[in-house]
């Protein structure tokens, strides 16, 4: 039997997530998911949160294509049983940013596979542990300024070198929005390699 190459499928839009993969030597293609709610449901943990949404961004573009592996993910921060998505505004991302001074918290991504045709989804969830150092107020000041804090879950990116965000144990790819350690072993479970 003739082994088809990998045509992986991102559903998301995030550059962060196109950039990881880029990086890693991966071929895709994106097409983000057009009708995913992405609110938590009432007393919704943060693992099934980030899981249900992982696998319904990647249904709604399995359903849109003929052949490949999609990938969906979705990625939330955790500080003391709170969690802290993207922020609406600066105001949002301050108070975000507030909540994290001087505190340790968890990311989560979930991810999910799901071969086209007739595949089955594999939803697997990554976490790392963060420790945020004690923000002054100028530091927050500059930050919020600079307006790197848009459209990333907590308020940060992990990937802007910030000196103040520190990975305690996990992943420091799943802090920017893909865990890839994670999908590299999914991948080798499935039969697949990158390229």
């Amino acid at each position: 039997m003739v082994r088809m190459p990998l045509r992986l499928i991102l559903a998301s839009q995030s550059p962060r997530r196109r950039e990881l993969l880029r990086r890693a030597g991966y071929r895709f293609d994106v097409m983000p998911p057009v009708d995913v709610d992405e609110s938590a449901r009432p007393g919704e943990a943060p693992e099934e949160l980030v899981a249900r949404l992982a696998r319904r961004k990647a249904a709604d573009v399995a359903r849109r294509i003929d052949r490949g592996v999609v990938l969906g993910c979705d990625t939330v921060v955790e500080c003391e049983g709170r969690m802290l998505g993207k922020p609406r505004d600066r105001e949002h991302a301050r108070d975000i940013l507030l909540a994290l001074s001087g505190r340790e918290h968890r990311v989560l991504s979930g991810l999910c596979l799901w071969p086209v045709p007739g595949g089955h989804p594999d939803v697997r969830v990554a976490q790392t542990l963060l420790r945020m150092d004690r923000l002054t107020p100028e530091q927050l000041a500059e930050y919020l300024a600079g307006g790197q804090w848009a459209g990333k879950a907590g308020a940060f990116g992990y990937q802007d070198r910030l000196g103040w965000v520190h990975v305690v144990e996990g992943s420091p790819s799943n802090v920017v929005g893909l865990p890839m350690e994670l999908l590299a072993e999914m991948l080798h479970d499935a039969g697949h390699s990158p390229g």
